[in-house]
């Protein structure tokens, strides 16, 4: 190889580690750890990749690459492929980010939905059950229906996030925040 084509390749990989670089970094908003993370970020420039590649090109342990795998699975980063002829299983980061985002974040939301209004339906009931008792003191029951309101106001946010989720997962969002093309 020429030392022009040297050079070349050599600046592509830095331009590679840059992006590596800033992926891995900002990855723990997904609650990933620096370690997936990281092979995330290598596997974002990778068709496919076994777990000894992985291995081999991270310099990781055994049990760190595969909860590192298994964790990026979990929240759809990565997928197991299939490749004919092949027993070794391989992987595939996901390049869509706008695909990644709305997974992550849906699951997320729709979790702390779901968490929250149970919560506040069964606080809500005994909060009733405070009001309706004859033994409890005007004070008492004006304080149970100060919080029953308070968790009844709160509902508004839940049923936003659901709506938003709804809007992320059908497309519709893009009506309103349309996705930019490339400047």
């Amino acid at each position: 190889m020429s030392e022009s084509a040297d050079k070349s390749r050599k600046k592509i990989e830095e331009a590679k580690d840059k992006v590596i670089g800033a992926i891995a970094e900002t990855m723990d908003l997904y609650g990933v750890t620096p370690a997936a993370a990281n092979l995330y970020a290598t596997m974002y420039f990778k068709d496919q990749m076994t777990l000894d590649e992985m291995r081999e090109e991270l310099e990781m342990s055994k049990p760190s690459m595969s909860t590192s795998v298994r964790k990026l699975q979990e929240i759809d980063m990565v997928k197991k492929t299939y490749t004919r002829g092949s027993r070794k299983h391989t992987y595939a980061a996901e390049k869509n980010f706008f695909r990644s985002f709305m997974v992550f974040y849906c699951q997320m939301w729709e979790r702390e939905v779901n968490t929250n209004l149970e919560a506040i339906e069964e606080a809500q009931e005994d909060l009733i059950n405070v009001i309706k008792d004859s033994a409890s003191t005007p004070d008492v029951v004006a304080e149970a229906k100060k919080y029953y309101d308070q968790l009844e106001e709160s509902k508004t946010y839940y049923r936003w996030l659901e709506d938003l989720v709804a809007s992320i997962r059908s497309g519709k969002i893009f009506e309103y925040l349309p996705k930019r093309e490339q400047d």
